[in-house]
């Protein structure tokens, strides 16, 4: 992948927190180069704007902005995934102290006059920062802030009707934030701008990602046979190469997936950082509907035997109206898939395996 720029932002080292978090993300590294041609493409046409990268819960949004900023000096990096970092004051002190370096090394001073008491509060501060180093930029440089898992943001604590982290409505030129985020309604973004905007949906390349999978296993085999692990001998690389054709998993798109089941293979099908990723979703989706219970519980029921399936059908199975149905499903989109079949809308858990462990807990429940 090439750098996005010949002449990068000389930027501080990202926080400890951030670096340990871009170094695992790098481990085992593969392919999706689709992505990147796609974000460069979008720097190249565009003299600003906003880029988000959409995918469902484990198909590598995370590895792939981590991989960018470690392949693209000069990018700031936040990731919302780690605790305490999912609330708006956080994000600002983060971002804004990463852009104050960037602008004093640029030779703007007396930029911390309002910092830190009035970065909080509003996109003031953000704004004129960003503002005062696009002014500085070099015709061939460009600023750009990257920020993984918008869809974890909590925007209780922000005014109704800001953008998620008070994000600028307007961008100055040369100024590009690269967003991710999982599955979302049109109307649920947090995002109201006025500025170059593109969204990537890495579902609409199925074959690309199986690629990027099978490459992902073949690495991670190779290197198993240099090591001691599990996978060292011959035999039991081809053995489990085998198996995983078998399984079908030669269509698998999921890099959390496959990861944990490369990582544990002679262990329960759902290993145990399988099976708390997996729990992290049940309890997200049991808070989203904890108004609609215990409804929620029989629409889950269903989904887990027989999919995809129509909210019409869902409805009558249930003898309740298909709006309270839809409520339900829309609270849930980030942990379903969407597909039309006929003139309907049929959904559907994102992934086999999440669903077989939905259908496990439930089951042992009754």
């Amino acid at each position: 992948m090439k750098q996005i720029t010949e002449n990068p932002i000389n930027i501080p080292r990202y926080p400890l927190e951030f670096q340990q978090i871009i170094t695992a993300k790098n481990q085992n590294f593969v392919g999706r180069e689709f992505v990147f041609a796609a974000i460069n493409k979008f720097l190249n046409q565009s003299d600003r704007g906003y880029f988000t990268i959409i995918g469902d819960p484990g198909v590598g949004k995370s590895a792939i902005l981590a991989h960018y900023v470690s392949q693209n000096p000069g990018v700031v990096y936040y990731n919302v995934g780690i605790p305490g970092k999912n609330r708006v004051e956080e994000f600002l002190t983060a971002i804004c102290t990463q852009l104050i370096e960037i602008a004093q090394n640029q030779g703007i001073k007396n930029i911390t006059a309002n910092f830190p008491d009035s970065t909080t509060e509003d996109s003031g501060f953000l704004s004129l920062l960003l503002q005062q180093i696009s002014n500085r930029l070099q015709p061939k440089q460009r600023l750009i802030i990257t920020i993984d898992g918008c869809d974890r943001i909590d925007i209780n604590n922000q005014p109704r009707g800001s953008n998620i982290f008070y994000l600028p409505r307007y961008l100055p030129e040369k100024v590009y934030f690269i967003l991710s985020r999982r599955p979302f309604l049109a109307d649920k973004s947090g995002l109201l701008i006025e500025t170059p905007a593109q969204s990537l949906d890495l579902s609409n390349f199925p074959e690309q990602n199986r690629a990027d999978i099978q490459e992902y296993i073949k690495t991670y085999l190779n290197k198993s046979s240099h090591s001691e692990p599990i996978l060292s001998e011959e035999k039991n690389r081809r053995d489990f190469s085998l198996n995983m054709t078998e399984q079908g998993f030669n269509d698998e798109t999921n890099f959390m997936y496959i990861k944990e089941i490369l990582t544990a293979i002679n262990e329960d099908i759902f290993p145990q950082n399988l099976q708390i990723y997996y729990q992290n979703h049940l309890e997200k989706m049991n808070l989203a509907t904890s108004k609609q219970q215990p409804m929620a519980l029989q629409v889950l029921n269903i989904l887990v035997q027989e999919q995809p399936i129509s909210i019409e059908i869902i409805a009558e199975r249930l003898d309740v109206d298909e709006y309270e149905i839809k409520v339900i499903l829309d609270k849930w989109r980030e942990f379903l898939h969407l597909e039309s079949i006929g003139a309907e809308i049929h959904y559907s858990i994102y992934h086999p395996s999440f669903r077989d462990w939905l259908r496990q807990q439930l089951e042992s429940k009754v």
